[in-house]
């Protein structure tokens, strides 16, 4: 058995030991085979290394795989006659968004809204400050006004990283994603400026959890786990004589509760989840699947897209995740891409069937991915 970083993993490797996400919920089994889908579910919730059994006659983990300089190997060539040949080495369509000067814009003012939002939820917990909802939603609105559309401000988001204090940073990205997708929902204003401090306070409860637990790598230990469960809890006493909204209240609290009953602290289900709570549960974990971590870059929403497929549909709110994923597939409409097997094409249009395998025409050829299984996209350009 040997552990391995994320990076490293390549199909065919066999799990050695359970994979755990940061709730300490097993979402790979030990003795499983890492298929390519496999692998980015352990990519998008955040799981720096796994424990991999040791291959007969292998005892290196670069044997696992090509070395940086050589093209993947478990990429076939491209079909015989369609003159594709693998991508040229061009500026990605993250790597441009980043030297834009429409997203250093939005980043500075992203990172100033964050400070003050940091100082002002430091504030609230440790001082026992009034809370001003008009004053929190200030700055948040004027990023959403700065970004101009609902797709251009997932892009940024998308987009951000390099954060010491994630819970801060990340609350304001709920905050942002929960706006949009009100507006997507046909909510009214007031329900997307309620829903947008819904996604800011969601949170707040973590202040109250031990930072280490919060920043651990590893597994937590059960007490460990009781612990950080605890902070919906937390979140809902801190707000609960704040004169909020009971909307708000509910978010933080309810958060973490899924539509088929199996989530926490008070195992809901349906409809006796807030509704501003359902929303805020798609947004953040939607967040902590896609935001650029210091071990990995933004994930392709398409793969992001898959796994919500395989596994929303029972845990969120049927009509609310049907919308934000067919909203966000559709952002990437007429968007170039690279196929796995190297081709470069155009996404044409989504399948509703499977919205994250969509039609890409790559120059004469019309390639619909849900009756070719084997491929993918594997980025955007």
């Amino acid at each position: 058995m040997q552990k391995y970083s994320t990076f490293d993993l390549v199909p065919g490797m066999i799990l050695a030991e359970d994979v755990l996400n940061f709730d300490r919920q097993t979402i790979l089994s030990k003795g499983t085979e890492l298929t390519d889908v496999l692998i980015s579910r352990i990519e998008l919730n955040g799981i720096l290394s796994v424990f991999i059994e040791d291959a007969e006659n292998e005892e290196r983990p670069e044997d696992y795989g090509p070395a940086p300089s050589e093209p993947r190997r478990d990429v076939p060539p491209p079909p015989p006659g369609s003159n594709a040949e693998y991508a040229p080495a061009h500026p990605s369509y993250s790597e441009r968004i980043r030297a834009s000067q429409e997203f250093k814009d939005f980043k500075n003012k992203f990172d100033t809204a964050t400070e003050d939002f940091k100082f002002k939820l430091s504030e609230i917990v440790e001082q026992n400050a009034a809370l001003d909802p008009s004053e929190l939603l200030r700055q948040p609105l004027e990023l959403i006004e700065h970004s101009g559309s609902g797709s251009n401000t997932f892009d940024m988001i998308h987009n951000m990283r390099d954060y010491d204090d994630l819970t801060f940073a990340h609350s304001m990205n709920v905050a942002l994603l929960n706006y949009v997708s009100a507006s997507w929902l046909n909510w009214s204003e007031e329900d997307r400026e309620m829903a947008m401090l819904c996604g800011m306070l969601h949170d707040v409860g973590k202040l109250k959890v031990n930072h280490s637990i919060l920043t651990k790598p590893g597994k937590l230990d059960n007490v460990e786990y009781k612990h950080i469960q605890k902070h919906p809890i937390y979140g809902y006493k801190i707000l609960q004589d704040k004169g909020l909204d009971e909307h708000i209240k509910n978010a933080a609290l309810m958060h973490h509760e899924r539509y088929d009953g199996s989530g926490y602290p008070l195992q809901l289900s349906g409809e006796s989840i807030d509704k501003f709570a359902r929303l805020t549960a798609i947004s953040d974990v939607y967040e902590a699947m896609t935001a650029a971590r210091c071990y990995r870059g933004p994930m392709c929403p398409f793969r992001v897209i898959e796994v919500f497929e395989e596994e929303g549909f029972e845990k969120y709110d049927a009509e609310m995740v049907l919308t934000f994923l067919s909203n966000v597939g559709a952002t990437y409409v007429r968007n170039a891409c690279i196929l796995s097997d190297g081709r470069e094409g155009e996404i044409i249009m989504l399948n509703k069937e499977k919205l994250s395998r969509p039609v890409v025409q790559c120059g004469y050829d019309y390639v619909d991915l849900m009756r070719h299984p084997d491929l993918k996209i594997e980025k955007l350009l």
